[in-house]
């Protein structure tokens, strides 16, 4: 099967990732560099990053560059595993159900509230003077 070069975007509170996949032997690279490289060591981010590429066999096969900005380490983790999901259903229709049942598929729309006025925080009130 080829690859037309499948584009894709997954997101996660304000980080927006976006995916290029080709032909090749299962390399992820993340903004010119490698996984390795841009998590700087941080297997737990790695792990999230690569879930959808280690449940599904054939993702093996092909060759995934990602372009990544906005948000921190964590909700980019969460995007790269979100675009990973959606471009993997499009060339493999069967792993859907396997990323579906482990709710990779389902956009993280969590976000900061934002700053309400005459408040000091979001929610944080100033302290209130009874005299």
């Amino acid at each position: 099967m080829t690859i037309n070069n499948y584009l894709d975007v997954g997101r996660r509170k304000t980080a927006v990732a976006r995916i290029k996949i080709s032909s090749g032997n299962g390399k992820v690279i993340i903004n010119n560099k490698s996984i390795d490289e841009y998590f700087h060591g941080l297997e737990r981010q790695k792990q999230i990053a690569l879930k959808p590429v280690c449940m599904c066999k054939n993702a093996k096969n092909y060759d995934f560059y990602i372009n990544i900005n906005g948000g921190g380490i964590s909700g980019q983790a969460g995007a790269i595993s979100h675009c990973l999901s959606k471009v993997i259903i499009k060339f493999d229709e069967t792993s859907k159900a396997i990323l579906k049942s482990a709710n990779l598929l389902r956009r993280d729309s969590r976000m900061v509230e934002r700053k309400k006025p005459g408040r000091p925080k979001a929610r944080k009130r100033f302290q209130f003077a009874k005299r």
